[in-house]
């Protein structure tokens, strides 16, 4: 009785997939991800964050201006003497020392217009061009965040199929365990075999259908995290709609590319640096800026019978702030430094990675050699002791073990296809230009 509802369960488990499962191929894949992909969403934040700093770099070229309006009422003899003339009624009585000394209230309303325009800006030219590198940096490692989530997506998806595979060898080995289990049966009611083997047998079958169980979960997990990638209803369980397969292509020769992305945008952010020491140098010179200003006045408000402008240069030179300028300068010669060891070693454990890779690609094709042969030979051994068994020649554990193998076999099989794709796939984003 538990037998059989642990049947009906699996059966109801395996429909269910089959009711719900929604075919995909991988192109589909790359073009939600592509479209709705967390992760690639943040990066070009990114890009218009380091763009938006770059925009700031602007000032630095463009004028500063502003428009302001205050109004004041004031008895104090100096303030109260400068609004009349600002507001152009001063008379000759205003100049009795009575009233110069205790004026009457005066209100007085400006309308203010400033301009600031920066002319030689040293260390604002050097920002800029740091601004533009740590640009030109996020634009280049967003590109690679795309690639990275383009191999996510191979192995993803290799993985799904690899799943899939999984499912169809263990469905295979049941029809097999199966079958064993009726000639099981038949040669125990003919007093050919004991009531053990048989029992091997259901433990066999037992077997299959707990690893199946688990196979179909893996299904279930593949398709959440492709969803998930895809940012798409992570209870639909996805199926490729084509069959994993050994991917055969070339085996890239190159060493490490000096025109990767990655390694592009460390050496724009290493750019970066060196810009900003450049600027903390400049700040030593001094600064030219125009500026001008316009004014209304008048005694009352939004009015301006009243106006007069001002404009002028300053030619500036901070010569000393205390050590913090030094203390500034040696700072960013210091992150400059840095960057570049950071640059160094990230080339280095990069080639490190690749050869790696490239190892690790050639061993798989290797691997496959073997596991296709082990295949064959297990396939084979299987089929001898199967047409023995039923002819009451082989031993129920020997058939066991043989169809046992057969299945491990062809597991490992398609376990190294898919390390063969990946290790192909990884190679191929190490030396992406």
């Amino acid at each position: 009785m538990k037998n059989r509802l642990a049947w009906l369960l699996l059966l109801a488990f395996q429909f269910g997939i089959a009711q719900v499962t929604t075919l995909i191929t991988k192109e589909e894949v790359i073009a939600k991800v592509k479209e709705s992909n967390y992760t690639l969403q943040m990066a070009e934040q990114d890009v218009l964050a380091a763009k938006g700093d770059f925009n700031q770099t602007n000032a630095i070229l463009l004028p500063n201006i502003s428009v302001s309006h205050t109004g004041i009422a004031t008895t104090n003899p100096l303030m109260a003497f400068g609004s009349k003339l600002n507001q152009e009624i001063l008379t000759a009585a205003d100049f009795n020392p009575d009233l110069l000394n205790n004026p009457n209230q005066i209100e007085d309303f400006a309308t203010r217009v400033e301009i600031q325009q920066p002319l030689v800006n040293f260390d604002g030219i050097f920002q800029r061009k740091a601004a533009r590198a740590k640009w030109t940096a996020t634009e280049l490692q967003s590109e690679r965040t795309q690639e990275l989530i383009a191999l996510e997506i191979e192995k993803a998806y290799m993985q799904l199929q690899l799943a899939y595979k999984t499912v169809d060898v263990l469905k295979k080995a049941k029809e097999t365990a199966l079958e064993n289990k009726r000639i099981a049966d038949n040669s125990f009611t003919q007093g050919y075999l004991q009531k053990s083997d048989v029992l091997a047998v259901e433990v066999r079958v037992t077997e299959i259908d707990n690893q199946l169980q688990y196979a179909n979960s893996n299904i279930l997990n593949n398709s959440n995290y492709l969803s998930v990638l895809m940012n798409a209803d992570s209870d639909q369980i996805l199926k490729p709609s084509d069959s994993l397969a050994i991917i055969n292509q070339a085996i890239p020769t190159e060493n490490l590319l000096e025109s990767r992305k990655d390694i592009l945008a460390l050496n724009s952010a290493t750019e970066a640096y060196r810009q900003m020491h450049k600027a903390d140098q400049m700040a030593f010179l001094p600064r030219l800026n125009a500026f001008g200003t316009y004014e209304l006045h008048d005694d009352e408000v939004f009015q301006g019978n009243a106006n007069g402008y001002l404009f002028g240069a300053e030619l500036k030179w901070n010569l000393f702030e205390g050590s913090k300028r030094f203390g500034k300068s040696q700072r960013s010669k210091a992150e400059y430094d840095k960057s570049k060891l950071k640059l160094a070693q990230y080339k280095s454990e990069s080639q490190l990675e690749l050869n790696k890779a490239k190892r690790s690609l050639e061993d798989a094709q290797n691997k496959l050699s073997l596991t296709k042969l082990a295949l064959l030979q297990s396939e084979e051994s299987l089929r001898i002791r199967t047409n023995r068994f039923g002819q009451g020649l082989e031993k129920t554990t020997d058939l066991l073990l043989a169809e046992t193998q057969y299945s491990q076999k062809q597991l490992e099989y398609y376990n190294t296809i898919f390390q063969h794709n990946y290790a192909l796939a990884y190679v191929q984003f190490l030396t992406k230009e």
